[in-house]
């Protein structure tokens, strides 16, 4: 129920026949308000998807009343009749809903360049509207998905107000967005400005420091809806500690549904001379093809991790090379950019969990950003995507 956790929200889950499989494929989130405050954020990938560009200037005006989703198409790189089609769908949600077609967002996932089929995805909307619950949370949360493994749900509570919040995404995950669709409720009441002030502040943490695959997707997505249902105002701090909980929360289910991965790794760059040069040597590690395959290999090879952070320039992280330490999971395998314990005490084939500490010894900034092993199924996957 992580959407509809929140007082004020409806959603539902059906099939819309997108999916060759059958599954279900088509989900529906409604603000029964009284306020209809919305905020998102959006992929930095110049080739957008229609959805994006439709409900980066719908929310503009920090109003929604619901957010349409749909699996099995990403209607990405479909021209104008992808755009055509992403105004039909909100035109279509609106009719049903009495509402505003400016006022209903839009998200799809799938594949890019093959043109959503209308004649489908019209009739599922009919039916989701129909199928509208306050229990629909769980149902909604499976309909996004694509090559998850499982729905992605969170809820904190806060003094008086609920966060809620469902994900998908298992592959294309790379900082700015990470990519996913995201869709966060709250019966708190928030203005618009502290909605969109809170989201991009909990995303420049979780999300935007989540670096799969090192692929950015064209039709990333978070949305924040808040209904005010509860009639509680959060004291300063309260909303967004619950918000980055949430968000917290899904970005790790992100990271440890990753396609074919083995190895959930959190690399957190300590001792840097700013938060900026600390995420920039901590993506730099992240997105070593070297350093993911040895820790699929269960091989707590230090030097491919120094080595990664020594290809980020001065400019921005500024540090002495020869002064570097790493720990791996707890084990300083290397000290002063040479050998530290013995890397034999390191055993990854225990745990999936691996904890990467590199101590530039240049300041007290640190940041973590979290990735996972790169694999033979990891491969197989994506090659065999499309087919």
């Amino acid at each position: 129920m992580s959407v509809t956790a929140a007082q004020g929200f409806r959603a539902a889950g059906v099939t819309a026949g997108l999916k060759p499989s059958g599954k279900s494929d088509l989900a529906l989130v409604v603000n029964d308000g009284p306020l209809a405050v919305a905020a998102g954020v959006f992929t930095t990938n110049r080739v957008e998807a229609a959805p994006v560009t439709w409900s980066r200037t719908a929310v503009g005006d920090g109003v929604a009343r619901a957010v349409i989703l749909n699996s099995g198409g990403a209607n990405a790189c479909t021209g104008t009749q992808g755009f055509l089609d992403t105004h039909r769908s909100a035109e279509h949600t609106a009719a049903r809903l009495g509402v505003d077609p400016g006022d209903v967002l839009v998200c799809s996932t799938g594949m890019i360049g093959v043109p959503l089929p209308m004649d489908l995805l019209l009739p599922g909307i009919d039916r989701a509207a129909q199928a509208l619950a306050v229990t629909g949370g769980d149902d909604a949360a499976a309909a996004i998905m694509t090559t998850d493994t499982h729905a992605k749900q969170s809820v904190a509570q806060g003094e008086g107000f609920t966060v809620g919040g469902m994900a998908k995404g298992a592959g294309m995950l790379a900082p700015g967005l990470a990519t996913m669709l995201v869709v966060i409720t709250t019966d708190a009441v928030i203005d618009a400005e502290r909605a969109r002030a809170a989201l991009a502040a909990a995303t420049r943490t979780t999300f935007d420091r989540v670096d799969s695959d090192g692929c950015m997707s064209t039709n990333d997505t978070v949305l924040l809806l808040a209904s005010g249902a509860s009639g509680t105002t959060p004291a300063p701090g309260q909303f967004e500690d619950a918000l980055a909980s949430v968000c917290g929360d899904l970005s790790r289910m992100l990271v440890g549904d990753a396609e074919g991965a083995s190895h959930d790794i959190a690399v957190t760059v300590t001792g840097a001379s700013s938060e900026d040069a600390a995420v920039a040597v901590a993506r730099a590690i992240t997105r070593s093809n070297l350093f993911k395959t040895a820790i699929f290999g269960n091989d707590p090879n230090w030097g491919r991790i120094i080595s990664a952070a020594g290809t980020v320039p001065e400019s921005v992280a500024p540090y002495d090379p020869l002064h570097l330490d790493v720990t791996v999971n707890g084990v300083q395998v290397c000290r002063d950019s040479g050998v530290g314990e013995d890397r034999t005490l390191v055993d990854l084939a225990a745990t999936r969990e691996v904890r990467v500490v590199l101590d530039l010894n240049a300041g007290e900034a640190e940041a973590t950003v979290w990735t996972n092993d790169l694999t033979h199924d990891y491969v197989h996957e994506n090659s065999a995507y499309s087919t």
